[in-house]
């Protein structure tokens, strides 16, 4: 099969071959609960996701998108201002005990940078701006993430986390990644074999995503039975969240006068969390297993349930449409 009709193949099914890696994962844990030993392989699967989405962003492009100063603003508001807010109202409803808080926390306040991009683009939403912003987003969350934990917890999260887990992310889930995907840009702008390369790695996005998912699946599905009571308790507000926060993003992109495209990229901005790349933080944690990452992964299957309900609702909303300025 040719190159681009692989690459074709690839996306037009990405959303049934993540819930096929979700599905095979659950099984694989079921009958062999020894698959939390895949545990150490889910950084490197992460960084090799983070890079090879990373790619997909041309340099060039990635300037022009960064002076989109009102789409990266409406998407920073809603992502960092709305949606902890969001999360704050919520707080009182989820569970007291700091470890299955701090799980929360993790995962609701921080935005996802990958397989959103995916659901951005069925959902008829400014995908392409979306994946452009993706270092910025990642990068942002990382900085921002201690500062928030610390306002909602206090000294409970001082207690609990480890900061250096945050550097380690930041280093080799933002800096790495993007460094090593500008350096094959610039070599496939120079050299036909590194094109070439380039062009095959096109291919890994989706298979990488999907790889993430089945580990971290199949790492955690095996605690989660242990950590039931806390699934229970987490799983409602999740549901509330996947409600409210798609609504809170298209509210703040409206007041940003944002396309009604751009106005749906915000949505599935603000509704989609980044449980696979705060999972190794929550791990992290003395004492998290199995309730940190039961409490995280929880919410990725919660999600990715409501993503099938917001491809199909978000081509539907919005009929007036504002001028696009930088």
């Amino acid at each position: 099969m040719p190159l681009p009709s692989l690459r074709a193949f690839l996306e037009t099914r990405q959303v049934a071959i993540y819930f096929a890696a979700v599905v095979l994962a659950g099984l694989l844990a079921w009958q062999w609960p020894a698959s939390t030993g895949m545990a150490p392989a889910i950084d490197p699967l992460l960084a090799s996701m983070l890079f090879v989405t990373f790619l997909q962003v041309p340099l060039t492009e990635l300037r022009r998108a960064w002076t989109n100063m009102r789409f990266l603003g409406a998407l920073l508001a809603a992502n960092f201002l709305a949606v902890p807010l969001l999360v704050a109202a919520l707080l009182p409803w989820m569970p007291q005990d700091p470890l299955l808080r701090i799980g929360v926390l993790l995962v609701l306040l921080t935005p996802c940078i990958d397989y959103v991009v995916t659901f951005a683009h069925l959902g008829h939403a400014d995908a392409k701006s979306l994946l452009a912003s993706t270092p910025l987003l990642l990068a942002a969350q990382m900085l921002l993430l201690p500062v928030y934990l610390s306002l909602f917890m206090g000294d409970a999260a001082a207690g609990l986390v480890q900061w250096q887990p945050f550097v380690h992310a930041f280093i080799w889930l933002i800096a790495v990644p993007l460094s090593l995907a500008a350096v094959c840009q610039a070599w496939a702008a120079r050299s036909s074999a590194g094109e070439h390369i380039v062009g095959w790695l096109g291919l890994l996005p989706v298979p990488t995503t999907a790889a993430v998912l089945f580990v971290v699946v199949a790492t955690v599905a095996p605690q989660l039975g242990l950590a039931l009571d806390a699934v229970r308790a987490v799983a409602p507000g999740y549901l509330l969240f996947a409600i409210a926060a798609p609504m809170l993003g298209w509210a703040v992109a409206r007041l940003w006068r944002l396309p009604t495209n751009q106005c749906r990229a915000i949505a599935f901005s603000s509704a989609t969390r980044n449980s696979l790349v705060v999972l190794p933080l929550g791990l992290a944690i003395p004492g998290a297993v199995p309730w940190v990452p039961a409490v995280i992964v929880t919410q990725t299957l919660v999600e990715l349930v409501s993503e099938l309900v917001y491809v199909k609702v978000a081509p539907g909303l919005g009929t007036k449409t504002f001028p696009q300025s930088s």
